[in-house]
């Protein structure tokens, strides 16, 4: 089945592009776009879409709010099933931005001058529970995320130990590296990144990699002396 997508952005010009170069996709169908952040709760509530695409500043909700609402809906009634996966599109790349939105379970940021690949990419890496940020974000980001945790807000523990291997692999994905580029460093085929990947996602409860790169950067494991 295609993937299903509702675009929140409150220029029609954007949600037009949007969805011309969504749906010249033969796996991805747009069910709905929408003006504000109200209209975009309304719309997940009612077609249930599997990725939610969304601008930060909006009328009525913005961005960040409407993904705040739906991670304390799941919380709240985790008996109706999964949230969509949030790709926050914007032209605001403001640190403060990112980091809210990603602690509140955004799949994916990425600015409004990206490449339709790209645009295309981060929904299908949303759909499966991936993400994709820019790596040149994600790096700058985490770094300032590091400190941000404190003694009030710690790290999660993971359920068991990560062997030594998988502490590479998070290494290099906290580093900004594609789980190709992490397979090439490493000398291993992509099957064995995405297993050691799927493994420490389980063993930290983590909704995907970022929180996982996240958590890298919160405890430690890499450091900004790189």
């Amino acid at each position: 089945m295609p993937i299903s997508v509702v675009i929140a952005d409150d220029q029609e010009m954007v949600r037009r592009g949007f969805r011309m170069i969504l749906e010249s996709q033969h796996d991805i169908e747009v069910l709905d776009d929408v003006i504000d952040g109200r209209a975009a709760l309304d719309a997940v509530a009612r077609l249930r879409p599997d990725v939610l695409l969304l601008d930060i500043r909006m009328p009525a909700l913005d961005g960040l709010a409407v993904t705040r609402r739906l991670a304390e809906l799941a919380a709240a009634h985790p008996e109706h099933g999964q949230r969509p996966r949030i790709v926050i599109v914007t032209t605001f790349d403001l640190d403060e931005y990112v980091h809210a939105a990603l602690r509140d379970g955004a799949s994916g940021f990425l600015l409004k001058d990206a490449s339709p690949a790209m645009l295309v990419e981060a929904v299908r890496a949303a759909a499966v529970g991936d993400s994709l940020v820019s790596p040149a974000i994600t790096v700058r980001l985490l770094r300032r995320m590091a400190p941000a945790a404190g003694p009030g807000r710690p790290a999660r523990t993971p359920s068991e130990p990560l062997t030594e291997r998988e502490q590479d692999v998070v290494r290099a994905l906290a580093g900004g590296l594609t789980n190709a580029e992490i397979a090439g460093e490493l000398y291993v085929s992509l099957s064995t990144v995405k297993t050691h990947l799927a493994n420490v996602q389980n063993k930290l409860d983590a909704r995907n990699r970022v929180e996982i790169a996240a958590w890298a950067w919160e405890t430690g494991l890499v450091t900004g002396r790189t």
